[in-house]
C-alpha cells in the first residue's frame, strides 16, 4: 500500500510540473505577439493545458489505480505463496516432532523395560548377598571350629603358628638370598680376576711399603725344606689350626728353609713364633699338639711380659707398683706409637721426668713414677673403648695409684689442664721423647690403628667369636660361633661386614673378608 501511494503522488507531481511549464510557455508567447493575442492564445493554451493536465491527471489516476490493483494482486499472491510455504513448513515440523515423540516414547518404553530388568537383577543380587552373608557366617563358624581343632591337634595357637610359618619363610628366603649372593659374588670374582692380577702387579711395581713389613713379620728358620710340608699338614689342617689359634698368617713360599709369620699384633706374632719354633724342635706336628704348644707359648709370652715390666721398674727405680700394672707395663714392649716402642718411650720419659724434677726441686720418685705410667692405657687401648688417656687414668684409679700420678696421666696430652708441677713435667718430657729426631714414624701408627679398627668392625657383629687382621690388613679372618650362625648366615654376614668396612674405614686396595664356621665334636674314651 505504501508503494501505491508513493506512485500516485509522483504522478500528481509530474502533472503539476507539466502545467507550470505550459503556463510559462503561454505567458512567454503572449508577451511576444501582443497582449491580446497573447491573452487569447494564452487562454487557449491554458485551456488546452488545463485539459491536458486534467487528462494527464485522470490518466495518472487511472494508472495509479491500475498499478494499485496490480500491486495488491501481487501482494495477495505473495502472501498466498508465503502462507503455503509456512503451512508446508509447519506441517513438516509437526511431522518431525511426531517422529521425535514416537522415538522418545520408544526409548522410554525401552528404558522402562531395562529398569524392570535391573530391578529384577537387583532383587536377585540382594537375595544372593543375603545368601552369601549367611554362607560367610557359616564359613566363619566352620573356620573358627577348624582353627580350634587345628590348635588343639598341633598344640599351637593361631598367632604361634603364624610366627612359626613366618620364621620358616624367613629362613627359606635368607637361604635363597645367600645362595644367590654367593653365586653373584663368584661370577664377579671370576670375571674380575684377570684384570685384578694385572692391576695388582702394576701397583706392587710402583709401591714398596717395606716399613710396615719390617714391623709386622717375623722369620722362623727351618732345619730343611721338608719341614714346610709337615707344617702345612694333610689338606692344610696343621697350618689352618695354627693360624686359627694364634690369629696370624703363616707365609710358606719359595724362601729356602724359612717360614714368615705375619700379623699386626706383635703379641700374637710372638706367640705364633714361639709355638712354631717349639713344634719344629719337637717334630710332632698335628692339630692336638699345636693346641698344646700354642697354649704353652702364650704362658711363656705372659711370663716374658711380666719380666719386661719388672725390668722396666728396676731400670727406672720405681717400686711398689701393683702386680697387674707391672704386667700392663710389660705389654707395652709389644706396642708401638708412630714406630716408637712405647715401653722404651715410657722408660725414657721416666728418666727425663726424674732429671727435670731434681732440677726443679720436687719429688723425683713421684715424677719418675708418673713418667713411667703416663702411657699405661696404650697397653689395652685396642681392647677397650676410649682414648689411651682415659683408659690409663681408669686403670691407675683401679689399682689405687697416687692422685698426682692419675692427674699427670690425664693431663699429659692436654685433655685436662695441668694443675701440678708433676703433671707439667710429664707433659714436657713426653713431648721431648716423642719429638726427638728418629723417634717416631707416623705411617706405622696409622697402619696399626687401621688394623685395630678392622678387627673392631668385625667383632661388632653378633655371633662373632674372634677375628684376626692378617696379610698386612689385606685380609681379615673371622671365626663365628657355629651354634649361633648357620651356613647361610655366614654368607650374609660376610657381605654385611664388607659393607660396613667400606662405609667406616679408609684403606688402600681391597680387603678380603674370610668368615669361618667350624663345628667340633670332642669326646674322651675312658
Amino acid at each position: 500500500m505504501h508503494n501505491i501511494d508513493t506512485q500516485l503522488w509522483i504522478t500528481i507531481a509530474i502533472s503539476a510540473v507539466a502545467a507550470v511549464v505550459i503556463a510559462v510557455v503561454v505567458w512567454k508567447l503572449a508577451f511576444d505577439k501582443g497582449y491580446t493575442k497573447r491573452k487569447q492564445e494564452a487562454e487557449t493554451s491554458i485551456g488546452s493545458a488545463e485539459s491536458e493536465a486534467k487528462r494527464i491527471i485522470d490518466e495518472a489516476h487511472k494508472n495509479a489505480a491500475s498499478k494499485k490493483r496490480e500491486i495488491l494482486l501481487e501482494a495477495k499472491e505473495e502472501n498466498h505463496k508465503l502462507r503455503l510455504e509456512f503451512d508446508k513448513e509447519v506441517k513438516e515440523r509437526r511431522s518431525e516432532i511426531s517422529r521425535q515423540e514416537r522415538r522418545i516414547q520408544q526409548k522410554e518404553e525401552t528404558l522402562d523395560k531395562k529398569i524392570d530388568v535391573l530391578e529384577a537383577k537387583d532383587e536377585k543380587l540382594t537375595k544372593k548377598n543375603r545368601e552369601l552373608e549367611m554362607k560367610e557366617e557359616d564359613l566363619a563358624q566352620i573356620r573358627k571350629q577348624q582353627t580350634e581343632m587345628l590348635e588343639k591337634i598341633s598344640g599351637y595357637t593361631a598367632e604361634e603358628a603364624k610366627q612359626y610359618l613366618l620364621k620358616q619363610l624367613e629362613a627359606q628366603i635368607r637361604h635363597e638370598a645367600a645362595m644367590l649372593l654367593a653365586e653373584i659374588e663368584q661370577q664377579t670374582k671370576d670375571e674380575a680376576e684377570k684384570r685384578a692380577k694385572n692391576i695388582v702387579a702394576l701397583a706392587i711395581q710402583k709401591v714398596a711399603a717395606d716399613h710396615a713389613a719390617e714391623t709386622t713379620v717375623s722369620v722362623v728358620p727351618l732345619p730343611n725344606d721338608e719341614m714346610k710340608g709337615r707344617i702345612i699338614g694333610r689338606e692344610g689342617r696343621n697350618i689352618r689350626t695354627l693360624e686359627t689359634l694364634t690369629g696370624i698368617d703363616l707365609i710358606i713360599d719359595d724362601t729356602p728353609e724359612a717360614v714368615i709369620v705375619s700379623g699386626f699384633d706383635p703379641i700374637r706374632r710372638e706367640v705364633a713364633r714361639l709355638a712354631l719354633e717349639k713344634l719344629i724342635a719337637d717334630g710332632r706336628i698335628h692339630p692336638a699338639r699345636i693346641e698344646e704348644t700354642v697354649e704353652k707359648a702364650r704362658k711363656d709370652v705372659d711370663n716374658d711380659i711380666k719380666q719386661e715390666g719388672e725390668k722396666a721398674t728396676f731400670e727406672t727405680g720405681v717400686h711398689g707398683l701393683h702386680p697387674e700394672i707391672i704386667k700392663l707395663l710389660g705389654r707395652l714392649k709389644f706396642r708401638t706409637s708412630y714406630g716408637q716402642n712405647v715401653l722404651k718411650h715410657s722408660i725414657e720419659v721416666s728418666h727425663l721426668s726424674g732429671v727435670m724434677a731434681g732440677e726443679l726441686g720436687v719429688d723425683i720418685a713421684l715424677a719418675k713414677r708418673a713418667g713411667l705410667l703416663h702411657d699405661l692405657g696404650k697397653s689395652v687401648d685396642h681392647e677397650m673403648e676410649g682414648s689411651h688417656v682415659t683408659i690409663g687414668a681408669d686403670l691407675a684409679k683401679k689399682y689405687k695409684e697416687n692422685n698426682d700420678v692419675i692427674h699427670a696421666i690425664m693431663a699429659h696430652h692436654g685433655d685436662v689442664e695441668a694443675q701440678t708441677v708433676i703433671a707439667c713435667i710429664v707433659q714436657a718430657c713426653d713431648a721431648i721423647s716423642a719429638a726427638r729426631p728418629g723417634a717416631r714414624r707416623e705411617n706405622l701408627e696409622t697402619y696399626i690403628k687401621r688394623l685395630e679398627k678392622l678387627e673392631e668392625i668385625a667383632n661388632s657383629f653378633d655371633g662373632v667369636e674372634k677375628s684376626f687382621a692378617i696379610q698386612a690388613g689385606r685380609e681379615i679372618r673371622i671365626m663365628v660361633k657355629p651354634e649361633d650362625v648357620n651356613d647361610d648366615a655366614v654368607v650374609l654376614m660376610a657381605r654385611d661386614i664388607v659393607k660396613k668396612i667400606e662405609d667406616d674405614l679408609e684403606y688402600p686396595g681391597q680387603i678380603k673378608v674370610n668368615v669361618i664356621r667350624e663345628m667340633r665334636a670332642i669326646e674322651y674314651a675312658k
